[in-house]
């Protein structure tokens, strides 16, 4: 019989198995721990980056299906581009739908491209002032937040201090709204998405101090949620998800092959320098890289272009450990959407979008793509993503090997006593009473 009929996810932006052994120690997660069951390694998506990896966390689909293939919009011949903010993309059904569809409430604090979802009654989607003409906190309206939720937002904003997209200010303000929103609407569904572990790792490395001095925060403010539940008086009937989308790996710098294809001359530039047109052009996705074609089905720029590919690859001096086919990446990773080929790291460089030279750069913090810890790799590359739950109907001392990111839509459903159909994950079952 189902216990529970709320259910809070809160995604700790690549945390990975390895940082439980620290969480275990510390006062919140030490509190629940002897409650709570394990996924030891949940095994991300392709690419390995945030953006795609949290619509597949809420849809329990691949990219193939639902259509978001990296944080950025593909605008080709920018060195970068505005984010896939809006839920308007997004191809399939989530959590968020069925939830709606069978009478619940729904909130969201943060979860990537949410913005104006019509099925999440109380929304602050990921989102930031795009331009100078948008305010801090007003831009939320923007993005779907109706004026109960503005309330809260006004309330916190001046945690950021100004630095909407900086850690550890973003997410105080993140962890407030979302405990205020438990306090005040008790919705039945809270899924949210903090990520100081994910910035303190591009900042300096998958393990290193700052990173250790980022679980600590998380243990405060899961503390606050937990005390945010007991106020509301839903603690008892609540089912808590700590999840991750990805891991990190150290990088040594980053690659830019859009120079190897301006030289080859797939690439055209202006005067000025910019890209005028081109034939093929790179698209990173952190530490893999997406190769769109203009004409996709010109085999003749098909075969030049994954020559000149290949070439970096077999000299070795570049970091590319294979040339995917987009018939291979869909076949094998469920990946695909427009572009014709995808570079992978073998681990010693991420991949940038300039096309002047140089090629290869040093690591570069301005820019999570290039920054000492990166991600965007195949999936079973660097430490793994993990999840903690714990609640009524949650095993508690459950311990699961493998699963995969595709499958906590369906397992969160499931403690709700709600189904998702034509979804490509299972539930956990070995997770819940």
């Amino acid at each position: 019989m189902r216990k529970g009929k709320y259910a809070v996810v809160i995604s700790e932006d690549a945390m990975v198995y390895e940082d439980l052994a620290v969480l275990k120690e510390l006062p919140a997660f030490g509190s629940i721990w002897g409650q709570a069951a394990v996924i030891k390694r949940n095994r991300s998506i392709y690419p390995t980056i945030t953006y795609p990896c949290h619509t597949t966390m809420r849809t329990g689909c691949y990219p193939d299906r639902h259509g978001v293939i990296n944080n950025e919009k593909t605008v080709l011949g920018e060195i970068s581009s505005k984010w896939e903010h809006f839920h308007d993309i997004v191809k399939v059904p989530d959590i968020f739908d069925c939830a709606k569809a069978h009478g619940m409430t729904t909130a969201a604090v943060f979860w990537p491209v949410t913005g104006n979802h019509p099925h999440i009654d109380w929304l602050i989607d990921e989102y930031w002032p795009q331009d100078a003409s948008q305010d801090e906190a007003e831009c939320f309206r923007d993005a779907g937040s109706n004026e109960e939720v503005m309330q809260i937002v006004r309330r916190n904003i001046h945690l950021t201090r100004g630095h909407l997209r900086k850690h550890p200010w973003t997410d105080e303000f993140i962890h407030a709204c979302a405990c205020d929103m438990l306090r005040e609407f008790r919705p039945n569904l809270l899924m949210m998405h903090p990520g100081n572990v994910d910035g303190y790792r591009h900042e300096t490395g998958v393990f290193s101090p700052k990173t250790v001095h980022g679980l600590h925060e998380c243990d405060l403010w899961l503390g606050d949620i937990l005390q945010a539940l007991e106020l509301a008086g839903i603690r008892e009937q609540t089912n808590v998800f700590v999840v991750s989308d990805h891991g990190q790996i150290d990088v040594r710098g980053s690659i830019h092959p859009n120079v190897l294809l301006q030289r080859a001359g797939l690439i055209e530039l202006g005067p000025d320098g910019t890209v005028k047109d081109y034939e093929a052009i790179c698209k990173s996705t952190g530490a893999s890289c997406q190769v769109w074609l203009k004409e996709p089905e010109n085999r003749a720029v098909w075969e030049k272009t994954r020559a000149v590919l290949e070439q970096a690859r077999q000299e070795g001096a570049y970091g590319i450990e294979r040339v995917w086919t987009v018939e291979e990446t869909k076949r094998m990773e469920h990946l695909s959407g427009g572009f014709s080929f995808v570079l992978e790291t073998d681990g010693t460089y991420s991949f940038g979008n300039d096309w002047k030279a140089p090629v290869v750069r040093p690591v570069d913090t301005s820019d999570y793509k290039l920054a000492h810890g990166t991600h965007g790799y195949h999936p079973d590359k660097g430490p793994q993503p993990t999840l903690l739950a714990f609640g009524p109907d949650i095993k508690a001392g459950a311990v699961v090997e493998r699963a995969g990111i595709v499958d906590i839509a369906l397992t969160v459903a499931a403690s709700l006593g709600l189904e998702m159909p034509d979804t490509d994950g299972r539930v956990v079952w070995e997770i819940l009473r």
